[in-house]
């Protein structure tokens, strides 16, 4: 039996891409959830969000306007919930470097928010979502979000007598969210003439909607609580993207942005002490012992990594080329989609 037999699921940032998907796909594989609610600021976003369903669909579903940064708003919107999902976060890393103090404020502040509120209403399972750039972080919202990923971690060695486990799953770019570069490059391939680099060596790890979401399904289900879990997934070329995109345009070389890296890291060398291989995701486990280790690689059949294994976008043994760049963007972002 799943862990939604009639369960009310809270999403926080419910509205962003992430959140539409994983609604969507809960409400087709569990008719058997009780509510889900969605918790985000932005009351247009909600309206729009709510007419993609039907009406039967939506007498499950609850638009609740706050902020994570509100502990008070927070703890009204989780009474009576089993499922938190946290999704919310200011994500964008320029900002971040201007706003540091914004980003704190919800990515780390609000983190502590959901744990207070989670212990607070008797919440059974929380999952946390991560980011790459929270793995040895170069910029601020990498910072924020590791802070984040060790505060939902640590609630589970304070959390007493209660059933409550928290998880973390971190994952990479999001083919055709707002944050992706695809939706960029198709944006401006349509009327510029030159594609803009950042720098001609520079690569990221790549994910569809879909597989982040199964993912955060998978770590409801089967959550020991402590865990941070990473997706086994493919890395793409930025050169190639704009190939695969608009390959009658010249690029141009613009140079990096503040905080941004070259290649991305999941798992760090130093992760590797604690990381387990579960053949579709590597899970990287608490240095504290909150479980039993040996009951848990017994059950998933986890083994260790070696020592020194680093999950590097840049020396990823998977990879794309233009052609699967393109067969998934007509998948994932744009079925029309031809190349310029």
């Amino acid at each position: 039996m799943s862990n939604f037999n009639n369960k009310s699921i809270l999403v926080t940032g419910g509205t962003g891409s992430f959140g539409k998907s994983f609604v969507r796909e809960v409400l087709d594989s569990y008719p058997e959830v009780r509510k889900i609610i969605i918790f985000s600021r932005d009351e247009l976003k909600q309206f729009e969000m709510a007419q993609e369903f039907s009406a039967d669909e939506r007498k499950k579903l609850r638009f609740f306007l706050g902020d994570v940064r509100d502990k008070d708003r927070l703890n009204r919107a989780i009474e009576g919930v089993n499922i938190i999902v946290h999704a919310a976060a200011l994500k964008q890393v320029p900002a971040a470097e201007y706003n540091p103090l914004e980003f704190i404020k919800t990515n780390i502040l609000g983190a502590e928010n959901i744990i207070d509120a989670a212990f607070n209403n008797g919440v059974e399972n929380v999952v946390a979502l991560s980011t790459d750039k929270a793995a040895a972080p170069v910029n601020l919202y990498g910072a924020t979000k590791l802070c984040s990923d060790k505060l939902f971690l640590a609630a589970n060695n304070i959390k007493g007598t209660r059933s409550i486990k928290f998880s973390v799953v971190r994952y990479g770019n999001v083919m055709g969210s707002r944050g992706s570069v695809i939706p960029f490059f198709l944006k401006i391939a349509k009327k510029a003439t030159k594609i803009p680099i950042t720098s001609p060596e520079m690569t990221r790890f790549n994910i569809s909607l879909k597989e982040g979401v199964d993912m955060v399904l998978f770590a409801i289900n089967n959550q020991w609580g402590g865990e941070l879990y990473v997706p086994k997934i493919p890395s793409y070329k930025i050169l190639d993207v704009a190939q695969a995109i608009a390959p009658s345009l010249p690029t141009e070389i613009v140079g990096i942005r503040p905080g941004e890296k070259i290649h991305e890291e999941m798992i760090t060398e130093a992760d590797s002490y604690s990381t387990f291989d579960m053949e579709k995701y590597f899970a990287i486990l608490p240095q504290i012992p909150v479980f039993d280790l040996e009951s848990f690689k017994s059950h998933f059949n986890a083994k260790p990594v070696s020592q020194g294994f680093k999950y590097n976008s840049g020396t990823n043994s998977d990879w794309l080329n233009v052609e699967d760049i393109r067969s998934l963007i007509k998948l994932h972002v744009d079925k029309n989609f031809e190349p310029i």
